[in-house]
């Protein structure tokens, strides 16, 4: 993963120079403009993942240029003994939070942490499931050809994405878009850049990321999501190498190596109309499908321990290990959030417990029910318990299986099927079954 760029704003002194280190000092690649006029010329020619704006400049107008001209960046604003005044202003306008000056370590490491969390590699574990998948990974990275990685939601596919980057020897930094709650017009410009005079309140060209990625490579998460008009221009893209900025005449290289990744079924996005099946054609040369979290439960305690540590380590905790009953738990529950969800899950234990130990009764989802309520745990004997099946049909027996893991995925389809060892496609048959007779199933996530 390459560094995390970031771009300071405000007239030059002591306490930005001083935060300039810090930045850098956490990891941070940093660029320094002495106003908002120059920030943007920097922000149109080479992008950037976090803003800071010194309170004293016009964060309001500044952040209203961002939108106008379609920028996604997080901001922050910052400043020394500030009218607090100032400092709301910045907020009420998108300032994502206000750091005060002088800066303190752990203000800006946690800042640049925020932007990297959902870049962090973090590994899926050493089950043989995944060695279809590893292998697929090592044997597509050292060409060009976009690649379509698939799996639920949180399952690891933008680790997949990074695996891919990492082993294909590209040096420049992977480029991550995400495609999923971003309006079309500014997720179009995002990606394709645009001209001066684009669009109201383009005021001077901006380079989009297809073009910023350069010979590197550019992942777009949760491809499902693109609009119509944005699926037909990336297709163009593919297939002649090369687009045009929106609103420009000049052709510019599209030399990026492209990764795509959806939770989506997007053969039944083609069959609804709403994705384009010559585009799944191009994206799917090569396919790669990341295994729910539930068919590789062998590595669930492996994993839960390496975010023990990391948690550790980030928070100042102790690395307090899991005893054999949260371990059990762990093993039983569903995780139709996946890896993420587990992640989740042993932050908010290791903030939580006060033993020596992980207990199975610290375990909680979101909502703050505990898991140990919503999991049966084998027998003592680790045989599975038949007298209740006795007298039932096998019919009888599989829907009750089918909905009852359903329930407990939350309605999530293809976690589901891959606890059941199904298919998705074959799922989706059975329930049309069941609602054809009449029977309720839980809806889906």
């Amino acid at each position: 993963m390459g560094p995390i760029r970031m771009l300071l704003i405000g007239a030059p002194g002591s306490e930005f120079r001083r935060a300039a280190e810090l930045a850098q000092s956490a990891g941070a690649e940093v660029t320094m403009a002495d106003a908002p006029a120059p920030a943007l010329d920097t922000l149109r020619a080479q992008g950037a993942d976090l803003v800071m704006i010194d309170v004293l400049e016009d964060v309001v107008s500044f952040l209203g240029d961002l939108r106008r001209e379609r920028f996604v960046v997080p901001v922050l604003a910052c400043g020394i003994s500030a009218p607090a005044e100032r400092a709301v202003a910045a907020i009420r306008a998108g300032a994502r939070d206000y750091v005060p000056l002088p800066p303190q370590r752990e203000l800006i490491a946690a800042a640049i942490a925020s932007v990297v969390e959902r870049q962090a590699q973090v590994r899926i574990g050493d089950h043989p499931v995944l060695e279809h998948a590893m292998a697929l990974a090592a044997a597509v990275a050292p060409s060009s050809a976009p690649v379509l990685v698939t799996g639920g939601k949180g399952s690891g596919k933008e680790m997949m994405a990074r695996e891919i980057h990492r082993l294909s020897g590209r040096p420049e930094p992977i480029v991550t878009v995400e495609c999923a709650g971003v309006a079309a017009d500014v997720l179009e410009s995002e990606l394709f850049g645009h001209e001066e005079g684009a669009f109201p309140g383009a005021a001077a060209r901006r380079v989009g990321r297809l073009e910023s990625a350069r010979g590197g490579t550019i992942l777009l998460r949760e491809v499902g999501a693109l609009a119509p008009a944005t699926q037909a221009r990336l297709l163009a893209a593919l297939i002649e190498k090369r687009f045009r900025r929106l609103g420009g005449d000049e052709e510019v290289p599209f030399a990026a190596r492209l990764i795509v990744s959806t939770s989506l079924d997007l053969e039944e996005a083609v069959a609804t109309g709403t994705f384009r099946e010559d585009l799944l054609v191009r994206l799917g040369l090569a396919r790669i499908e990341v295994p729910a979290l539930a068919e590789h439960g062998d590595d669930i305690a492996a994993l839960a321990d390496h975010f023990i540590e990391q948690f550790a380590q980030a928070d100042g905790l102790p690395a307090r290990p899991l005893s054999d009953g949260a371990i059990a738990v762990l093993r039983a529950y569903g995780w139709p959030g996946n890896i993420r969800e587990l992640r989740e899950c042993i932050h908010r234990a290791s903030l939580l417990a006060h033993g020596a130990k992980i207990e199975a009764e610290d375990l909680t989802r979101a909502d703050g029910s505990p898991l140990e309520a919503l999991v049966s745990l084998p027998a003592a004997d680790g045989r599975i318990e038949v007298d209740s099946l006795i007298g039932r049909t096998v019919e009888e027996v599989e829907r009750e299986l089918i909905l009852g893991t359903l329930e407990r995925c939350h309605g999530n389809r293809t976690s589901a099927s891959s606890i059941l060892g199904i298919s998705v496609r074959t799922m989706r048959n059975k329930l049309r079954t069941f609602i054809e007779g009449g029977i309720a199933v839980p809806p889906a996530a």
